[in-house]
């Protein structure tokens, strides 16, 4: 009977492998290519390096059109991309334009005023004296009524009047950006026109414009608190 005798012929090199015998993938553990444990079993199908967007995949990353996880909006800007400063940021809905500059409001609503006021002024000279305190007076009451009627009209039509057009900026409503409605369009004409001609036109208009100021985030005066308008850009 024979027996194995183990100084019999040996592989080559010393007894090792041959690099073609050795591992297709060396350095990895598995033909996979990912990391074993140091008893060469491979990595359970639920690690880490398995789930979409570890290191580096798309598990808890952005997806199309979002925000990466956990980073902020620049500052002074909100997350629906509303800047409040106004400064060509979104408006306050998603496709509004920018908040209209305070001074295209204010020459805005100056153009307006003149308009109006030479309208009725031509009304008023033929019958009385603008040197008399009664021609005076009726011709502010005629262009307070007159403002009322134009602005009232023009903003329920598309949102502009002329010194707004002249100005590029528009009346628009808070809720979607649409021109006012009828009823939002003389709400805010009113509240514009009525308390001046109640009592201290100048002071009443210089609180009103001075809200607006003050307000955050959609700079609205009280008569655009009243009506649920805001102002915004053409440009």
């Amino acid at each position: 009977m024979s027996t194995h005798d183990p100084s019999g012929p040996q592989p080559e090199g010393g007894g090792q492998p041959s690099s073609d015998q050795q591992s297709p993938h060396p350095g990895d553990g598995t033909p996979e290519g990912k990391p074993s444990d140091p008893y060469g079993n491979p990595p359970p199908a639920d690690s880490p390096q398995d789930r979409p967007g570890a290191y580096g995949g798309t598990y808890g990353g952005p997806s199309d059109g979002q925000e990466p996880y956990g980073q902020q909006p620049p500052y002074g800007q909100s997350p629906s991309g509303y800047d409040p400063t106004g400064h060509g940021a979104p408006g306050p809905v998603p496709g509004m334009p920018p908040l209209g500059s305070w001074p295209n409001r204010i020459l805005a609503r100056l153009i307006d005023y003149l308009l109006v006021q030479v309208v009725a002024v031509l009304i008023v000279l033929p019958f009385a004296r603008l040197s008399d305190r009664s021609g005076s007076a009726g011709a502010f009451w005629l262009a307070c009524a007159l403002y009322l009627l134009y602005e009232g009209l023009m903003l329920s039509r598309d949102g502009q009047t002329l010194g707004k057009k002249a100005m590029k900026v528009r009346v628009a409503m808070l809720v979607d950006g649409n021109s006012p409605t009828q009823s939002a369009a003389w709400t805010r004409a009113a509240v514009y026109i009525l308390p001046a001609v109640l009592c201290c036109a100048a002071l009443w208009w210089l609180i009103d414009g001075l809200f607006g100021v003050f307000d955050q985030p959609y700079r609205q005066c009280i008569h655009d608190k009243a009506a649920k308008t805001v102002v915004v850009s053409t440009a």
